[in-house]
């Protein structure tokens, strides 16, 4: 692992030069190809070096890291065209690569509680530096203290464990079983908060809003993710207690999911649409992590990458929009089709796989998750109906609300999709549609 971390390292002087835009892009693209070809063993960590290594969950979210990063250099030509404080861009987002490079593969929970808080700061910093409109500001406020407010539990509890077990590496920990209703508590709140959980879900479609299109595209692709990686690795220490009292996130979670699916309706702000959306399937993400059954952790794992994917292509989808339009309302988005055709194709594509459509990862996933929380219990089924019905309700209003009906009159000038484009909502669409073939690997790593 150390070499790929020297890699990341060593590009960050290149960013500091002009005219490296498109170079680091490719170096980015050799250091993912040299990472898909590393073998790894299924069920066990491998690929050591000191204390970082990466078992097949370290692995798939590492890989999307990289390639979400390589996707956002590629969303944000309009930085490059115009100059906009370039080279401190590409620091930033080579800076969050090594940090949630580092967060995935650190074995050692102490070193993983440094590098998940560590990658809070470059989100600032995009939110804060690149975003939008004025509030941009209280949307960074909103992030930085709703996440640091549960940080420093966790933190505590990451010393308590040290105090009573006299390790910290997450494999031995697999062995242990402590039963501490406040450690329990305040390790689980932390991840919940980054998820987000419903309740404490406020900062993120706040962050969304006011972020770039880069900011909009690592918010949905990986911070949203490091709080279901942190519990799948924290849930095994304390079975006993989780067991009790894992209902409780149950139920919030798909009560708060299917809440936020109407709220999808009520959006007329496309990337507020997007981001309601995003909270609504990490919902499932956090039932069917709290279900503690293989069907649960398979379902959440798929979903996570699934959804990391096509989140991010839909902010690339909106970006686009706004770019011509300078306006991401949905009433001022609308007949699109009549511009541009072909770019209609992919908010189709997108927004199909965004409903679980097949033969999508969300399709996978969403099954594998409803297959846990319906064996845990079959009260569930009524909610879990509930989210995927309203799930594709939200997505085709979405689509025809943008698509279709009669073009806003204001527009005065306007042009079709570029290449870059095209490419860009393509390497989001692969993926998240041809990674199916080989489910193998994803349905038999525990």
């Amino acid at each position: 692992m150390m070499k790929f971390l020297f890699m990341i390292l060593f590009m960050i002087p290149f960013c500091l030069k002009k005219k490296m835009f498109w170079m680091v892009q490719m170096m980015l693209f050799i250091m993912m190809f040299l990472f898909m070809n590393l073998t790894i063993m299924l069920g066990n960590y491998c690929n050591f070096s000191y204390m970082y290594s990466c078992d097949m969950m370290s692995y798939g979210l590492i890989m999307l890291s990289i390639w979400i990063c390589i996707l956002m250099i590629m969303a944000s030509e309009n930085l490059y065209k115009n100059s906009f404080y370039i080279e401190f861009f590409m620091f930033n987002l080579l800076f969050l690569l090594l940090m949630l490079f580092l967060t995935f593969s650190t074995m050692n929970l102490f070193m993983f509680y440094l590098f998940f808080e560590g990658s809070l700061i470059p989100t600032l910093m995009l939110i804060i530096g690149w975003g939008y409109q004025p509030e941009r500001i209280q949307a960074g406020m909103y992030l930085l203290f709703y996440t640091l407010f549960v940080s420093l539990p966790l933190l505590m509890g990451i010393f308590y464990i040290y105090m009573e077990m006299n390790v910290i590496i997450m494999y031995f920990l697999k062995f242990m079983m402590l039963d501490y209703y406040l450690l329990y508590i305040s390790m689980i709140m932390a991840f919940l908060v980054k998820m987000p959980m419903y309740m404490v879900h406020l900062w993120l479609p706040k962050a969304h809003v006011e972020a770039s299109v880069s900011g909009s595209m690592i918010l949905a692709g990986i911070m949203l993710k490091l709080g279901g990686y942190g519990m799948m690795r924290i849930l095994f220490l304390m079975e006993k207690v989780s067991v009790k009292f894992n209902f409780i996130w149950l139920v919030i979670s798909l009560l708060g999911g299917f809440y936020i699916s109407l709220k999808c309706f009520c959006q007329i702000d496309i990337k507020s649409l997007i981001a309601y959306s995003s909270v609504a399937h990490m919902s499932l993400v956090i039932g069917g992590i709290m279900t503690m059954n293989y069907w649960g952790y398979m379902g959440s794992y798929i979903l996570m990458i699934g959804h990391g994917l096509c989140s991010s292509g839909m902010f690339c989808l909106a970006n686009i929009n706004y770019e011509r339009l300078h306006s991401r309302s949905i009433y001022i988005n609308k007949g699109m089709m009549n511009f541009m055709p072909s770019m209609s194709m992919w908010w189709f594509l997108l927004l199909s796989s965004n409903m679980a459509a097949p033969p999508s990862l969300n399709l996978l996933g969403e099954i594998s998750l409803i297959n846990s929380m319906m064996s845990w219990s079959w009260v569930t089924m009524i909610m879990l109906m509930m989210i995927s019905f309203f799930s594709a309700g939200y997505s085709l209003y979405l689509y025809s609300y943008t698509q279709h009906g009669k073009f806003y009159f204001g527009i005065y000038s306007f042009y079709m999709g570029v290449s870059r484009e095209y490419l860009l909502l393509l390497l989001h669409w692969f993926p998240l549609n041809v990674m199916i073939m080989k489910v193998d690997y994803v349905m038999i790593w525990l």
